[in-house]
């Protein structure tokens, strides 16, 4: 490390304001600013000499520049720190100590966390917010008061039936996008992030990382990587991003597969929970079975891909009491990140439906995709539901339980069709975040496992379900 230090020292001749050691201690720690004021002092000549001197360093060893040097610095500072402090006195155990010890052990902390999930998750958000507040919203407010003026109006204004479907059809911006995005998803959306801040504010995630870390091992990751995996259920795509904070690229590849394939985001999540809830036992077959498949996959990858283990380090913030302004705070700006950005997407995605439905285009893609739906053993229709959640996650789990609403589909072909499509392809904006971090080879090799992988898991879980029906397990 040191002999690539004074080599790039060596190459550096412009004034940066601070030492030349300074300057290559940052470029091999990948700091963006440092490389742009690299090219503007010295040169992109310059700048690409150290870039090739950065990648054989990195090409030498699994462990970034990054990890060694912060694990040098943290030693030296263990080393200081032992000079100068001398402990004269046993610190009392606190409860906030015993309440610690008890989040990070394998049977408290499991059974913590299954509480956490359960009244948080599935009573808030899945029966509360996806049930209640969704029936209020959608039914009575849209259905009686703001959809039929909004039909009226258009009926009145745009005589040819063909354009005014783009606006009150069957998937009219209005009727289908705005609906889906306001009535629909944006309760559930609500009552996922007010619980996540909660729980975020409270400094709990660290500790799951540290209850997951023996787990984590297992499939090649380490307990950090808990860190995307939880934001997954907020947002797939900038989980993708952050998978940057894993040390190795084998690890990022990994979580990024399972980000793909287990992960459901948060409006996908709160929808997906609140339509299997219709059928008896049907979370817990659905949870179950997706966990599973995570495990799966993550332990086959981690024997197939190279590299060595990983190891785990993090900072441990204290427990305390979350705040009431963090908490409003932290829930209403990822809210209005959910307003701007998502609510634009599914207007797009009716948009984009109505286009496909004129020119024809959909229904061959949907002949197409009934072909192994079909070969699961579940109604063509579904085929259209997996066809939307390619567009958004959600989108798809929204039209699943429009069809549980409608009388449409139930049982076993309900549970069976949501474990399809919370494994199926990711979203566009998902994929495309995949190809910025890995490239399009790895994004496509993903894609195109998952794909045939998600139809495969659907026959086996509806083949298990119709198994334990007829002990009547199930259904």
């Amino acid at each position: 490390m040191e002999e690539t230090v004074n080599q790039i020292v060596r190459l550096l001749q412009g004034d940066y304001g601070l030492s030349k050691r300074a300057v290559a201690l940052l470029l091999l720690q990948g700091d963006e600013e440092i490389f742009a004021l690299v090219e503007e002092k010295d040169g992109k000549e310059t700048a690409e000499l150290i870039k090739q001197i950065l990648r054989e360093v990195k090409g030498g060893g699994e462990r970034s520049p990054l990890y060694r040097i912060t694990m040098v610095r943290q030693r030296f500072s263990e080393y200081i720190a032992g000079k100068v402090i001398e402990e004269v006195e046993t610190k009392p155990i606190t409860i906030s100590d015993r309440l610690n010890d008890l989040l990070i052990h394998p049977l408290w902390g499991t059974l913590f966390l299954l509480v956490l999930l359960y009244f948080g998750f599935y009573q808030f958000v899945g029966v509360f917010a996806a049930g209640t507040l969704v029936e209020l919203l959608e039914d009575k407010i849209f259905g009686n008061y703001i959809l039929p003026p909004i039909e009226r109006f258009f009926n009145w204004l745009i005589p040819w039936a063909l354009l005014r479907g783009l606006f009150v059809g069957e998937y009219g911006i209005f009727t289908l996008g705005i609906r889906y995005a306001i009535a629909l998803l944006l309760p559930i959306v609500t009552a996922f992030f007010l619980v996540f801040s909660l729980v975020e504010d409270s400094g709990y995630f660290p500790r799951l990382a540290l209850l997951v870390d023996r787990l984590f091992k297992k499939i090649g990751l380490s307990g950090r990587a808990v860190i995307p995996m939880v934001l997954g259920f907020g947002c797939d795509t900038m989980a993708t991003l952050v998978t940057r904070i894993l040390e190795t690229r084998r690890e990022r590849i990994i979580a990024t597969l399972l980000l793909a394939l287990a992960i459901p985001c948060s409006a996908q999540l709160g929808v997906m929970m609140a339509t299997v809830s219709k059928v008896k036992g049907g979370i817990l077959v659905w949870a179950l079975f997706v966990f599973s498949v995570f495990l799966l996959i993550g332990y086959l990858t981690s024997r197939l891909l190279p590299g060595e283990k990983p190891r785990f380090f993090i900072e441990v913030v204290p427990l305390r009491v979350p705040k009431l302004d963090n908490v409003l705070v932290k829930t209403w700006t990822r809210l209005q990140w959910y307003l701007l950005e998502v609510t634009p997407l599914f207007i797009l995605a009716s948009v984009l439906i109505w286009l496909g439905q004129i020119t024809h285009i959909f229904d061959l893609i949907i002949a197409a995709l009934s072909y192994p739906v079909q070969w699961v053993g579940l109604p063509k229709e579904v085929a259209t539901v997996i066809l939307f959640g390619f567009f958004r996650r959600d989108y798809g789990a929204a039209g699943l339980l429009d069809m549980v609403e409608k009388g449409a589909i139930g049982g076993i072909d309900l549970v069976t069709t949501a474990i399809i499509l919370t494994l199926f392809v990711p979203c566009i904006a998902q994929f495309l975040m995949m190809v910025r971090e890995h490239g399009w080879l790895i994004a496509a090799k993903i894609a195109g496992f998952i794909f045939p992988f998600a139809f495969l898991c659907g026959y086996i879980a509806r083949q298990l379900l119709l198994l334990l029906s007829q002990f009547g397990l199930f259904g």
